[in-house]
């Protein structure tokens, strides 16, 4: 819970960092910008039932097709982009393994798990409703991926074909675009950036108070009152304001809080995935829901992917650079 606590605590501020970096596409002051984000985000909560934090969400996810328009503007090769895709160019370089775990990080990141698993429990979604939330699931998880591919594409289309390498935020990124890919482009990806961004701002916090208080046992919920669930709402108001304060420091190294702490989730993942493994195999606890043979396959393929990851990435960024042995 402490190694989780710090590792969504950094992702919370690289979050308000996609705020600040979104709005400064449309002129917008961070100063500004960022404490608006976190007074609207900590609202929501605060005043909102589950039902209707749910709806927003729901809306919100809408917006992430700003990136699929973002990628048909870029006019890339598709199908010099599907060769990619499906033959990946690895390297062992510490570089470029640091953004490959963090690409993981980010895409599998171990606070969705928490998440999921509290809005579960808050819709008191039953036995009978398993189906239906195991589909909900698998289709949340493809549709992130397409996201994802159309973000990757947009951006390898645009910045790196013609030499743009040395991006230091995403508003470069989007700026970037611009000339390359038309003003509709650039707008989009900042438009796609700024949404994701607050709405993970909104469900980051939440999945930490939601674990700490279940493992602790407080209250937690959204539909509880502050007075029901004060560590809850303490802690979620706590990650907000040192999130959003953390940006707001005049020399913060905000594009290195957004790299890092998607590399901390995925070094954090394999063990948070191991533990969910080993609880989700008992039957005492599971019943007849004991994870199937070809869910528990991919689950543990994934975990010592990352855990060898992790080790090479480490070796790497160790002994790669290591000045020449001197010979006497």
């Amino acid at each position: 819970m402490i190694t989780g606590f710090f590792v969504d605590l950094a992702n919370v501020v690289a979050e308000f960092a996609g705020v600040a970096a979104a709005v400064q596409i449309f002129g917008v002051s961070k100063y500004i910008a960022v404490p608006i984000a976190a007074i609207v985000v900590w609202i929501l909560v605060l005043r909102g039932t589950h039902r209707q934090v749910e709806v927003v969400f729901l809306i919100a996810c809408l917006f992430y097709l700003a990136y699929l328009f973002s990628a048909i503007l870029a006019k890339p090769d598709w199908l010099e982009a599907a060769k990619h895709t499906v033959i990946p160019n690895l390297r062992f370089e510490s570089g470029y393994l640091v953004m490959l775990t963090g690409l993981v990080g980010t895409t599998i990141a171990p606070w969705q798990f928490f998440y999921l698993q509290a809005a579960f429990v808050e819709k008191k979604v039953n036995p009978r409703q398993y189906p239906q939330a195991r589909a909900d699931v698998l289709f949340g998880s493809v549709s992130c991926m397409v996201i994802v591919f159309f973000i990757i594409v947009c951006t390898a289309a645009t910045l790196y074909v013609s030499g743009h390498r040395e991006i230091n935020d995403a508003a470069q990124a989007a700026q970037a675009l611009i000339p390359l890919a038309g003003r509709g482009a650039g707008i989009m990806f900042a438009f796609g950036l700024l949404n994701a961004s607050l709405f993970a701002a909104s469900i980051l916090p939440l999945s930490t108070a939601h674990v700490i208080c279940e493992g602790l046992g407080f209250e937690a919920g959204i539909d509880h009152k502050f007075k029901e669930a004060p560590i809850f709402y303490w802690l979620y108001t706590v990650l907000i304001a040192v999130g959003a304060g953390i940006v707001l420091l005049p020399h913060a190294p905000l594009w290195k809080i957004l790299i890092f702490s998607q590399v901390g989730n995925g070094i954090w993942l394999p063990v948070v995935v191991i533990f969910i493994l080993l609880l989700v195999n008992r039957r005492d606890l599971m019943g007849d829901y004991v994870n199937s043979l070809t869910f528990n396959i991919i689950a543990w393929v994934t975990a010592i992917t990352m855990i060898v990851l992790t080790l090479v990435l480490t070796y790497t960024a160790l002994f790669q650079h290591a000045p020449p042995p001197v010979t006497p």
